[in-house]
């Protein structure tokens, strides 16, 4: 409660004896310490009232021994109700993650026609290089489609999520695995209701997973990794097929430093790139149209606001914030 700071709910993405998703890890042990931890805000549908957040990956990060099953409810999207904090549905994005791929990267509500018929849809460009769109009133699937390169699983499930191949966990001599530290993370990513698009600033790459404690009761990750290749990408996803609609790869020295992205009712697209630029893209072809040099790189989401009848926009590169307009 704000005004007294009484608690009024509290959800256990971790569950305890009595929730069903306890059958999901060997004991209630392994669950209490499981990780899941829920590191960015989510969003809300107020017609709907429902709370959307995505949850972190288990524990221990890169060594699954001690945690056998699929372990609900890490890297998972998760509908609550915020009036009484009950679960109203929930999707696992990554059962049993053993890359430190959570899901809490922000889930994007739209409505769209599929199949002829209007739907209230829910979509997540995830850590695991996994397109994934939901059905937000019920958690049903829709698509679930790699929008980068991934050799980590073997296909997904006839409820959509993915299906995890044992062959690609962290070992002692390692495993080349793609995608590379993260697909996409937690800078928010933008959805354009004309275009039908969604963008997101993504990696493509591989990366070694090597574990380093065998022991039955692993602890913290576990293990280590070396990158081996990765590119930063921006990407233009079809909502309804999961089709890559077009991509701008950045220059090939500038991998990571993935910002946040932000599109406009004017058709313009605002990304930063990690070699210090601020960018306006045509949103429905990615042609570049402006940009703008900074003293870092973008790591949030840019913003736009109107004052005095005149539309600004506002970024951060690294701790400095600028202000852009139109010239009269």
């Amino acid at each position: 409660d704000p005004e007294t700071g009484k608690v009024q709910w509290h959800f256990d993405v971790d569950p305890t004896p009595g929730d069903p998703a306890l059958a999901t890890w060997p004991n209630a042990e392994a669950a209490s310490h499981g990780g899941g931890m829920t590191w960015l805000s989510g969003t809300y549908d107020p017609e709907l009232n429902l709370y959307y957040f995505g949850t972190g990956n288990p524990n221990p990060v890169y060594s699954g021994k001690s945690r056998r099953g699929d372990n609900l409810y890490t890297a998972t999207i998760l509908a609550l109700n915020p009036d009484t904090g009950k679960l109203t549905w929930y999707f696992q994005v990554s059962p049993h993650d053993t890359h430190d791929w959570d899901s809490v990267q922000t889930p994007v509500l739209f409505d769209a026609e599929i199949g002829g018929v209007k739907r209230k849809l829910l979509a997540q460009a995830s850590r695991n290089g996994y397109f994934i769109v939901l059905d937000r009133t019920n958690g049903k699937n829709i698509l679930s489609k790699p929008y980068v390169h991934t050799n980590w699983s073997k296909g997904v499930n006839a409820h959509g999520n993915p299906i995890p191949d044992a062959a690609k966990e962290a070992t002692p001599d390692g495993v080349l695995v793609a995608p590379a530290v993260a697909a996409a993370n937690w800078p928010p990513p933008t959805f354009d209701l004309e275009t039908g698009l969604f963008y997101v600033n993504s990696n493509e790459g591989y990366q070694m997973w090597y574990l380093t404690d065998t022991s039955d009761r692993p602890q913290g990750f576990a293990g280590s990794t070396t990158l081996i290749a990765s590119q930063t990408v921006l990407k233009a996803i079809d909502s309804r097929s999961g089709e890559i609609r077009w991509s701008h790869p950045y220059s090939a020295e500038s991998a990571g430093g993935i910002g946040g992205l932000l599109t406009t009712a004017g058709k313009l697209l605002f990304a930063g790139d990690p070699t210090n630029h601020f960018i306006a893209f045509d949103p429905t072809n990615g042609r570049i149209l402006w940009h703008a040099g900074l003293i870092a790189p973008v790591s949030n989401g840019p913003m736009t606001y109107e004052l005095d009848g005149k539309q600004y926009i506002v970024v951060a590169g690294g701790d400095t914030l600028y202000c852009f307009g139109l010239n009269e």
